[in-house]
């Protein structure tokens, strides 16, 4: 399975380094035919990035996340932010759709936050969410199926 992670977040503002500091953790874990992307903020030039994959994953932090995290598989959707920047990952999903062909299986992980604060590093609370997201990504990535994925999303 030809996987695409994607990682968003700022490592200068606290809790938003959630998804940077999981993609260079994947980064060491030498996966087979895994392309990781990350970047402050998601962009429509990202939609490339899906090419010749066959499932996604979009790894983000967020204040108004169930702890520890949620993991839920999204669809492509149009939305206000499409623009030259800031897509959700469903718009990543649609404007793939709308300029190649339907998108593979999508899934977001999104670890919770709490002080997203500019200069601060993780909170307390922020990285024992960070060990339950990487629990579940370790989960996630031992099958990396989405009919697997979807067994674990809840």
């Amino acid at each position: 399975m030809r996987l695409v992670i994607f990682a968003v977040g700022n490592p200068s503002r606290g809790d938003d380094a959630l998804g940077p500091i999981l993609m260079a953790e994947l980064e060491s874990w030498n996966l087979p035919d895994l392309r990781l992307v990350g970047d402050f903020q998601l962009q429509i030039e990202h939609a490339l990035d899906l090419d010749d994959r066959d499932l996604a994953l979009f790894i983000d932090a967020g204040t108004g996340t169930p702890a520890p995290f949620s993991f839920q598989e999204i669809r492509p959707a149009p939305d206000h932010s499409i623009t030259s920047h800031a897509l959700s990952p469903e718009a990543v999903l649609y404007v793939y759709g709308e300029i190649r062909r339907p998108p593979p299986p999508a899934f977001v992980l999104c670890v919770r936050g709490e002080d997203f604060r500019l200069g601060e590093g993780l909170s307390q609370a922020a990285k024992l969410h960070l060990a339950a997201g990487r629990h579940h990504l370790q989960a996630c990535l031992a099958s990396a199926d989405a009919e697997h994925w979807r067994q674990l999303t809840g």
